[in-house]
């Protein structure tokens, strides 16, 4: 049942809107260009109200008719949070909006979301809540999006009140982003974190504010990566300077996995409206690639609703390993990831390199741990990309641990990570690990038979020196893993750094 603003109840159907993945609601109407209906501040009000049951559609739209001449739109909305039993989902919804331009899935319809992070929003010509795209409000249909995430037993009863404001609208301001270089060092070692979120989706922190944690931490690019929204991208001109590099993306926020586009291009919009069931993925991950940015599939193994990755990595350039404070879900991230490299070998075909960042939303969340320590010809969204893509990075629980990771063997060949030390199976190698900034870990060497070689730990310093020799007939390659002393028991430390592999041997 819904009920509008005047007290009048009313039944109002819902209609399938393709796939049984979305509903349509009745749609609610103002008053044309006549003034009857307007406040003396030249605002018009509709409030809906409705129950959703358990087993609700992912979405569920409701059309709004918006008469011209409208100067503002704004969006507020609540919904019930019973009590449920220990272990049972209670309610969740989440909301954003589309306008007159439609609802079709990576259409261009798009004007923002907020998902569970806000209970309103606003947007006009020139200014719009953090989330959203500023924008006139042109006359036709839109429509605000609900997403019942999660629904208790008892439903999801919910209340939206949509107020127009009408005159003229303001003056569309043409957005500014962040230069694609920075002043870089040459050929180096950059450090980066390409998973945080700013008060543009469920965080707290302003752009400003993660720009001055990324320099604190010693970062030299960062990537913006707001849950299923571009809006931000806007507003990080002011935040990217000489010493620090600004890249463009999103969290792409599915109910089955979240998966970042890394570097894609000003104003890239991803959809997020589908589950691996219905085959899109490889849709959207050609888009993210089209507007030159990265698919990185976010901690796959976490245990939050909807964030377990499900859409397999065919289609992933590199993969989240380790997503802020190390934990279980990392580990098995890591084990799972060093499987996907044993296959590669064995099958002879590519390898996915892997990441780290710190999806830091607030404080006390710290921006830069861990970081991806990338490799890269300079300090560019294309360099740093092209570093990330060839495996040419580490990853660090902050910027004091620093690796050299090299393989030399034969008659003086080497590489290093992410490259491939081309010799002869029964050639001998040396693997040799110069590491700083790590005080009492201990470093483990890895390889496709699992960990050959684990050290004694390193002096208080923290800076120490492991060689280990090998032949790639006994090992297809090798990555190191540095560890802190484990709390008990057999069980490893958590990591203070670990590398993408060498690989041995002629291909």
């Amino acid at each position: 049942m819904c009920e509008d603003s005047h007290g009048g109840f009313g039944r109002r159907a819902l209609f399938v809107t393709g796939a049984a993945a979305a509903l349509t609601l009745g749609r609610v109407s103002f008053a044309s260009a006549a003034d009857g209906g307007r406040d003396d501040a030249g605002q018009e009000s509709r409030t809906v109200r409705g129950t959703l049951p358990p087993g609700s559609p992912d979405f569920v739209y409701v059309p709004v008719e918006v008469p011209a001449r409208v100067r503002e739109l704004k969006v507020a909305y609540t919904y019930d949070r019973p009590s449920v039993p220990a272990g049972t989902p209670g309610n969740a919804l989440d909301i954003g909006v589309f306008d007159e331009r439609g609802t079709e899935l990576g259409g261009r319809g798009f004007r923002g979301w907020s998902g569970g992070a806000r209970t309103e929003f606003f947007l006009r010509a020139d200014d719009a809540t953090p989330g959203y795209i500023p924008g006139p409000v042109r006359e036709g249909t839109w429509h605000i999006a609900l997403g019942p995430y999660t629904v208790a037993p008892q439903g999801l009863s919910y209340e939206v009140t949509v107020t127009l404001t009408y005159g003229e609208p303001g003056e569309a301001t043409e957005p500014v982003y962040p230069p694609e270089r920075a002043k870089g060092r040459g050929r180096a070692w950059y450090r980066g974190d390409c998973h945080l979120h700013s008060w543009h989706s469920d965080g707290r922190r302003t752009p400003a504010e993660i720009g001055e944690l990324a320099r604190a931490a010693g970062l030299d690019f960062i990537n913006s990566s707001e849950h299923n929204t571009h809006a931000a991208h806007a507003h990080w001109a002011d935040v990217a300077g000489d010493d620090l590099l600004v890249m463009l993306g999103e969290e792409i926020t599915t109910r089955n996995g979240h998966v970042v586009a890394l570097g894609t291009d000003p104003g890239t919009f991803v959809d997020w409206r589908y589950r691996a069931r219905d085959n899109r993925f490889g849709r959207f991950a050609r888009q993210i690639r089209r507007a030159g940015g990265l698919v990185v599939p976010a901690h796959p193994h976490a245990t939050c609703v909807g964030c377990n990755w499900k859409f397999g990595f065919a289609e992933a350039d590199a993969v989240e390993v380790w997503n802020g404070p190390y934990t279980p879900d990392d580990e098995v991230a890591l084990a799972d990831w060093d499987s996907m490299l044993v296959a590669s070998v064995r099958d002879g075909r590519g390898w996915l390199p892997a990441m780290g960042s710190s999806d830091a939303h607030r404080s006390p969340d710290a921006v830069g741990s861990p970081q991806t320590v990338v490799l890269a010809d300079d300090l560019t969204r294309e360099a740093i990309q092209e570093g990330i893509r060839a495996g040419r990075s580490y990853i660090a629980e902050s910027a004091r641990v620093a690796l050299s990771f090299r393989a030399s063997g034969g008659r003086g060949e080497h590489a290093g990570i992410g490259e491939r030390l081309s010799v002869g199976r029964d050639t001998p190698v040396t693997v040799r690990l110069e590491v700083t900034g790590a005080p009492r870990c201990t470093v483990r060497l890895v390889t496709d038979q699992g960990v050959l070689h684990t050290s004694t730990p390193l002096p208080v310093s923290g800076s120490g020196v492991v060689e280990w020799r090998t032949t790639p007939s006994y090992a297809a390659y090798v990555r190191a893993e540095l560890r802190h002393e484990a709390a008990a028991g057999p069980l490893p430390g958590a990591l203070a750094a670990f590398t993408n592999p060498i690989f041995l041997g002629r291909d």
